[in-house]
């Protein structure tokens, strides 16, 4: 029986763990889906909380940010981590601080063929098919609702 894939997420500044966030978009975005690298570097981080996933040798392995517009992007797992919730729980922390935002709804831009992760977070398709970076897309939204004061 092989040993459950350790990591963590944290909440991260532009800042301070810069170098980590552009590793990992770098590697999936620019690399791997060959996004040009002035439409993934869009002036944008610095103003947005980012999500930070590491594994156990505390490696980088995936991010995502919350723009102060409720925005949910940049959701990135690196190869070797898909598959492993890593993606899930980056996911939960961004709703969480959404939540202590006062959000009542965030929007993503969804890649198609992750249509269906977000959809099991309850996320809904609200647009068609679009080209971004020519990768297809479709917006997505959620509803948060608030949580009761303990």
């Amino acid at each position: 029986m092989s040993k459950p894939f350790e990591f963590s997420v944290a909440r991260a500044l532009w800042p301070h763990d810069e170098a980590a966030l552009r590793a990992v978009r770098a590697a999936v975005f620019i690399d791997e889906q060959r996004v040009p690298i002035e439409l993934e570097w869009d002036g944008r981080d610095h103003a947005s909380l980012h999500v930070l996933a590491r594994n156990a040798d505390g490696a980088a392995i995936g991010t995502g940010r919350l723009l102060p517009d409720g925005k949910i992007g940049r959701m990135a797992v690196s190869r070797e981590a898909r598959g492993k919730g890593v993606g899930l729980a980056m996911l939960r922390e961004l709703l969480a601080a959404a939540r202590e935002r006062g959000f009542t709804e965030v929007e993503l831009s969804a890649q198609t063929h992750a249509l269906g992760f977000y959809e099991k977070s309850g996320f809904i398709a609200v647009s068609g098919e679009y080209l971004d970076a020519g990768i297809p897309h479709r917006t997505m939204r959620l509803a948060i609702v608030a949580r009761p004061a303990k």
